[in-house]
């Protein structure tokens, strides 16, 4: 999939008035765009980990006239994302960008000399009465009128704008691509084609699973990469336990050509979303073109699965950022195309660069129930996350810093031996074959204890439209005697990540029992590092109200018409996003 990338325009707006006012704002005027164009291009990166690129208007902007030019600049430069910056008064409504659908944010600098601030004001004002809602920067400290130095708290809500609003351009126009459709009766795989359209300016794709069959049995596939994957199996993935009754265990030759199954699997899955031009070498055309998808879901169950091997290892391999073809990102594809936590990992691996755990939220354990089970005490009760071993191999938390340290890091700082640490500390176990009949294999770990992550999840309600809900905290790690006794009353050859979130006392966040009552599905994306604040001020930019988070207030950024819905940030944001609607609608 080639897609020419997102930029972020910076619009240097002036005070119009010639023969002395103007001329002595265009140096400041221009320095801060400059100044902010080299923040960004060395702070903000897409998730591939290439660094953003930013376009200044040809001239400072003082009326409509050159916000004109300078929106036909930014039109022809691929510019998604805009940020306005002046030192001073400038004519509102005449200087803003109108684009309806472009993020926006203005950059008031805060000085006495001339009124930087007084503009912020007009200018949001002209945003909101215009319903083009804007984010409002404007720092606490008094600067000089030559300081060219950009404050902390000025470039905290300038990267936390740019990366949300480059999530927001980089996925409009891209596909969700439907392998299968609604699996088991999940609410999220059914695809809502209006939730896409208008909240996030995407299309969406269909493929029957036989479409996955027609290929392999038809070779629709690179047989030299497939000769490639199957010796990097051979060579580094470890097959685990066999819990199955032995009139359901395979014996070495059907492994061998399960393992060449799901390997093939893989391989069409992630031609099917972004294609392949040696397709084209083997006169399959159309197939090589792909469906243009940023991501996917695969039903599986019950259809394929009662039949065909599960596609645990194809989700699994496909959402870590290392395979035989070495380190490269995710392919975002969600179990049992539950197309909402599918777009919700896509969200942040757009925010992170990072690949994303999908995970049920399988069972909430109080201190007295694992005291009553094992005899061991914790500190307090915890979230058992856990899914069908489709879960990305990233979750192990096998990627190190130079100081030794467990993370998940973003895919341009893996490299080829935390990839191989993730995969030595995974193993492949046979699937269940109460669950999947048709046999396959689960990748099998524990994620390392002591990590930051969020946990996040957007769904749908009937009248009201998407939400999003949210909670930071930390992986844990469990005694190991401990860890065995719980994992195995549920399911050992799946991947576990045990989970503690932050509370607040009061509440969503009164304990983790209330955290566990108030997730509104039997999903969520787990997301390496606190990220709630980011996710938050994307969810904004989309219009989808926040109904659930452990984040301080203080660090909650919403474009500045949020203010004239109410007090309380929570109902403003759901007065707010009800009164302009869906960003593409």
């Amino acid at each position: 999939m080639q897609s020419t990338k997102i930029k972020i325009g910076i619009r240097p707006t002036i005070d119009g008035r010639r023969m002395g006012v103007r001329e002595s704002l265009e140096e400041q005027t221009m320095n801060m765009a400059k100044s902010v164009a080299d923040l960004l291009q060395t702070q903000v990166r897409h998730a591939d980990g290439q660094f953003v690129e930013c376009v200044i208007a040809d001239t400072c902007i003082g009326g409509v006239a050159e916000a004109a030019a300078c929106a036909e600049k930014f039109k022809l430069s691929n510019v998604g994302v805009v940020i306005t910056v002046t030192p001073c008064w400038c004519y509102g409504s005449e200087t803003i960008d109108m684009d309806p659908h472009m993020p926006k944010a203005i950059w008031g600098f805060n000085g006495t000399e001339r009124p930087g601030a007084v503009y912020l004001a007009a200018a949001l004002a002209g945003h909101t009465q215009m319903g083009l809602p804007a984010f409002s920067i404007y720092g606490t400290e008094v600067q000089e009128a030559d300081d060219t130095t950009i404050p902390e708290d000025v470039k905290e809500k300038l990267l936390r704008f740019a990366r949300a609003g480059l999530v927001v351009a980089s996925i409009r126009g891209k596909s969700y691509l439907s392998i299968g459709f609604v699996s088991m009766g999940i609410a999220g795989s059914i695809v809502d084609q209006p939730f896409f359209q208008h909240y996030l300016g995407m299309r969406n794709e269909y493929v029957d699973m036989t479409e996955i069959k027609r290929r392999l049995d038809r070779k629709i596939y690179d047989e030299e990469e497939v000769k490639l994957a199957l010796s990097w199996v051979k060579q580094y993935c470890k097959e685990g336990i066999d819990t199955n009754k032995p009139e359901f265990q395979r014996s070495a030759a059907e492994k061998e050509e399960l393992w060449e199954n799901v390997v093939k699997m893989t391989i069409i899955a992630r031609d099917l979303m972004v294609g392949n031009p040696k397709l084209a070498e083997l006169n399959f055309g159309e197939e090589a073109l792909g469906h243009n998808a940023i991501a996917a879901g695969f039903q599986g169950q019950r259809q394929w699965t009662d039949h065909l091997p599960n596609g645990d290892f194809m989700e699994a391999i496909l959402n870590s950022t290392y395979d035989w073809n070495g380190v490269r990102p995710p392919f975002i594809m969600a179990t049992e195309n539950d197309s909402l936590n599918g777009i919700t990992m896509l969200l942040a691996n757009q925010l992170t660069g990072q690949a994303q755990i999908f995970a049920d939220v399988r069972t909430y354990w109080s201190q007295d129930s694992v005291e009553r089970v094992t005899g061991f005490r914790p500190e307090q009760g915890f979230l058992h996350l856990l899914n069908s071993g489709s879960a990305t191999l990233d979750g192990t938390g096998q990627h190190q810093n130079q100081q030794g340290e467990h993370l998940i890091k973003p895919v341009w700082e893996v490299t080829e031996e935390d990839g191989k640490r993730c995969v030595e500390n995974t193993r492949w176990c046979a699937a269940v074959h109460e669950y999947f009949r048709g046999g396959g294999l689960s990748s099998q770990f524990l994620t390392k204890g002591g990590l930051p992550f969020t946990m996040s999840r957007i769904n749908l309600v009937k009248g009201l439209g998407p939400v999003l809900q949210l909670a930071e905290g930390w992986s844990i790690e469990l005694p190991t005697d401990v860890h065995d006794t719980l994992s195995k009353r549920t399911n050992e050859t799946w991947p576990c990540t045990w989970f503690v979130p932050r509370l607040t006392g009061k509440g969503a966040f009164k304990d983790v029992y209330s955290v566990m009552a108030n997730w509104g599905a039997n999903h969520c994306v787990v997301s390496y590092g606190h990220i709630g604040a980011d996710l938050i001020t994307l969810a904004s930019m989309l219009r989808i109200p926040v109904c659930m988070h452990n984040i301080e207030d203080e660090a909650i950024f919403r474009p500045s018409a949020w203010s004239a819905f109410g007090q309380d940030k929570e109902g403003q944001d759901y007065r707010a996003c009800q009164n302009f609607g869906p960003l593409y609608k």
